[in-house]
């Protein structure tokens, strides 16, 4: 009787431990998120933290891919100047949603730098890619060896970001933020939607800097 009692209660055991992995695997997506945060129409929960105040009366939604050469452009030509006179002056936050889309390589990318979030440093590993970016998409720069070498390099604990890496744990997040894109039409990268109070207003391509001020500065 007690061995049947014994052998009862590690098949309990065994089975509170069952689902509590299960639930831990189901909400590791979703810890430290906003899952209710919006952008217009535009769900951003799942796209990157706000670069600038979070309380800033417009929002600037990026959809990008890091092979993107376009995207590469922008980040390099506008995104400095817009960083300079809107973002750090208050005005103006931005949130990046992923459109992986160009390569096998790019949800790969995505994923890397939500496992660089784990570590509160999303914007440094973002940044580190579009300034590693090379010209071959799928040649073999943003590969997981490279992803994890970027890693390397911005001194983040590697265990933690192989083991988020090579499980796929920010898999789905970035399949969402790609149905967010197909959602609001949004075909090519880099795309934009500028959100205030009174609306949004779509933008597609590498918009220099010009067509971003003529826009904000009636609005902000």
């Amino acid at each position: 009787m007690n061995k049947k009692v014994l052998i009862l209660g590690v098949i309990v055991i065994a089975i509170v431990a069952g689902v509590a992995a299960s639930f831990s695997a189901s909400t590791s997506e979703t810890v430290n998120l906003d899952m209710g945060r919006t952008h217009g129409t535009i769900s951003t929960a799942m796209g990157s933290p706000i670069l600038g105040d979070p309380s800033a009366p417009i929002t600037i939604v990026e959809f990008g891919d890091y092979q993107c050469h376009q995207c590469f452009n922008w980040f390099h030509n506008t995104k400095p100047e817009l960083t300079r006179d809107y973002i750090e002056t208050g005005k103006v936050n931005l949130v990046f949603v992923d459109l992986a889309f160009l390569g096998s390589d790019s949800p790969k990318a995505a994923q890397a730098s939500y496992c660089a979030e784990d570590q509160e440093m999303y914007w440094d590993y973002h940044d580190l890619l579009y300034a590693s970016q090379e010209s071959t998409i799928d040649g073999g720069w943003a590969n997981s060896e490279r992803l994890k070498a970027f890693a390397f390099s911005l001194g983040l604990d590697m265990e933690l970001f192989e083991s988020c890496l090579d499980s796929g744990k920010y898999s789905k997040r970035v399949q969402y933020n790609i149905q967010q894109a197909r959602e609001h039409g949004v075909r090519g990268t880099p795309g934009f939607f500028i959100v205030g109070p009174d609306g949004q207003q779509q933008l597609g391509g590498a918009q220099p800097f010009s067509v971003f001020k003529q826009i904000l500065d009636p609005i902000v």
